[in-house]
C-alpha cells in the first residue's frame, strides 16, 4: 500500500501571476492555508505533512500557525520565492518511509473529498497523477503587448489543479529540475471545477460559496448510542 508525504506550498505555481498571499486569505475567519492542511489530516496513508513558506514569512508563520500545525504533526519549512524553490526545499525533508509525495497549493482549499480519494487510489499504480478540470470557454493566446496571436478551442485544454501525486523518485526528479513544471507523462484525473485558486482577499467570498457546494462525505452511522455520545 502506498504511503504519502504531503508538501503544501504557498508560492504561486509556475506560469501564474505571483499574487501575494493567496494561501493566507481568510475564509470565514480561517486562512486558506489551514483549510488546505486539514484536507490531509486523519487519512491513514498520509504519514508526513510539510508547509513551505517564504523566508520573509517564516517568523510570522511560526507565530500565527506554529502551535496549531505542531499540534497536528505538521512541520513548517522555508523556501522560495518561486514554486520550484519551495518544491526543492521540501524535497530535502521527505521522510524515508514514504513511497509517494503529494504536492498541493495552499491557496486551493476547496478540494472535494472524492477527488482526494481518487488521487490516492490512482497513485497506487501511477508515477504521476494530477487533477484537472475542463476549460469552459475559448482561449486566446496573446503576445507581451496583449495582442491576440491565436484562438484555441476549449476542448483542446484542461486546467491543471492540485493536489498532485508523484512517486518519490518522480518527485525527486521534478525537484532537481527546479522549473516547477509537472511531468508531461502523467495520469489525468477529472476533478471538481469548484477547486479554485485564491489570488487575494477578493476571492474569499467566492471560496466560501464553493466550500458550501462541495459534496459531503458519508458519515458512518453510530452502531449504538454510546458511540455517538463520545463526540
Amino acid at each position: 500500500m502506498a504511503s504519502f508525504s504531503v508538501v503544501i506550498l504557498t508560492a504561486a505555481p509556475a506560469g501564474q501571476a505571483a499574487e501575494a498571499g493567496g494561501a493566507f486569505v481568510k475564509i470565514d475567519g480561517r486562512e486558506a492555508l489551514l483549510r488546505s492542511v486539514e484536507l490531509f489530516l486523519n487519512r491513514e496513508p498520509i504519514k508526513q505533512i510539510q508547509v513551505v513558506v517564504g523566508p520573509e514569512e517564516m517568523e510570522e508563520a511560526k507565530r500565527k500557525y506554529g502551535p496549531h500545525l505542531s499540534f497536528s504533526g505538521v512541520k513548517l519549512t522555508t523556501g522560495g520565492p518561486r514554486w520550484a524553490d519551495q518544491v526543492a526545499a521540501a524535497a530535502q525533508k521527505i521522510s524515508a518511509d514514504v513511497s509517494h509525495v503529494i504536492v498541493h497549493d495552499g491557496a486551493r482549499p476547496v478540494v472535494a473529498f472524492s477527488d482526494m480519494d481518487a488521487l490516492l487510489e490512482a497513485a497506487e499504480s501511477e508515477d504521476a497523477v494530477v487533477l484537472t478540470s475542463p476549460v469552459r470557454s475559448e482561449l486566446i493566446q496573446v503576445d507581451d503587448a496583449g495582442n491576440p496571436l491565436h484562438h484555441w478551442r476549449a476542448d483542446e485544454f484542461v486546467q491543471l489543479l492540485t493536489p498532485q501525486a508523484y512517486s518519490k523518485a518522480k518527485f525527486a526528479a521534478m525537484a532537481a529540475q527546479k522549473d516547477g513544471a509537472p511531468p508531461v507523462q502523467a495520469k489525468l484525473l477529472k476533478g471538481s471545477p469548484l477547486n479554485i485558486r485564491l489570488r487575494g482577499a477578493g476571492d474569499a467570498s467566492l471560496a466560501k460559496a464553493m466550500l458550501g457546494l462541495l459534496p459531503k462525505p458519508k458519515i458512518k452511522a453510530a452502531s449504538n448510542p454510546f458511540d455517538e455520545a463520545q463526540w
